[in-house]
């Protein structure tokens, strides 16, 4: 008798890592992620959300030489991508900041003692901020925060109430892949930068979440309850596709 021969495993090619590298965007260094996607058929290429790293995605095994191409072709592009993506994003004193909607001017006090606050100067808003210099960003990062977790507590609790939808908890983070969430227990999540946005976005973007409190998907009945408590919805999506990555773009560290 022979032994039984088993058949040898088929061994599961896992996909490849990730390549990083450094890329030379006329003169402006940009971190590049470059990912190879069993089912693509092309290349795309990504900038991230605040303009600061870029991504790409490309059929398996393509050759280097390709990719190095498809990058020399679209230098035009990606600096007129960027070109929105400017140092006036940097915090510093008499530059602007947009606060619900509203450009602002930053001034700086001079004083080490006092509060960061939004007063009216000849008829428009200026930021005042107390301090170290060196601490005006997180100072004025710390105060948006607390100005989104005012506005954002208000509506949704505003919005809950018009679905009789409950929810746990509401937290500001500051994240980049996504505006806000909503777990399975209630649990709401929204970045704080919003607070920059129109009053309009503001509202969509509280809507968007207790939405989800009653319907865990983007299907046609989310859409209709999300627009029921949102009349402005389509309004305030195309404001957020348009501007919502140079609210990404301003740097508060």
């Amino acid at each position: 008798m022979f032994p039984l021969l088993s058949k040898p495993r088929q061994s599961v090619r896992k996909p490849p890592l990730p390549e990083t590298r450094t890329l030379d965007v006329a003169g402006r260094l940009m971190p590049l992620t470059i990912r190879q996607h069993e089912r693509a058929t092309r290349i795309t290429l990504r900038i991230e959300p605040g303009g600061r790293a870029l991504k790409m995605t490309v059929p398996r095994g393509l050759a280097a030489r390709e990719v190095n191409a498809f990058l020399d072709r679209h230098q035009g592009w990606l600096l007129t991508k960027l070109a929105k993506f400017t140092k006036e994003a940097t915090i510093r004193d008499g530059g602007e900041i947009p606060i619900r909607g509203v450009a602002c001017r930053i001034r700086h006090t001079g004083s080490l003692r006092g509060i960061t606050e939004l007063i009216e100067v000849d008829g428009k808003l200026v930021l005042s901020v107390s301090g170290l210099p060196e601490h005006a960003s997180r100072r004025i990062a710390t105060f948006l925060k607390k100005e989104a977790r005012a506005d954002l507590d208000r509506l949704v609790v505003h919005h809950a109430s018009a679905i009789r939808a409950p929810f746990s908890t509401i937290t500001m983070k500051d994240t980049r892949s996504r505006w806000g969430s909503c777990s399975s227990q209630g649990n709401l999540s929204f970045s704080w930068r919003i607070v920059m946005a129109p009053p309009m976005v503001i509202d969509y973007l509280a809507a968007h979440e207790v939405a989800h409190l009653k319907e865990m998907n983007h299907g046609p009945r989310f859409w209709a309850l999300c627009k029921k408590l949102c009349p402005h919805m389509e309004e305030a999506k195309t404001w957020l596709k348009r501007h919502g990555s140079l609210l990404h773009a301003i740097d508060f560290d």
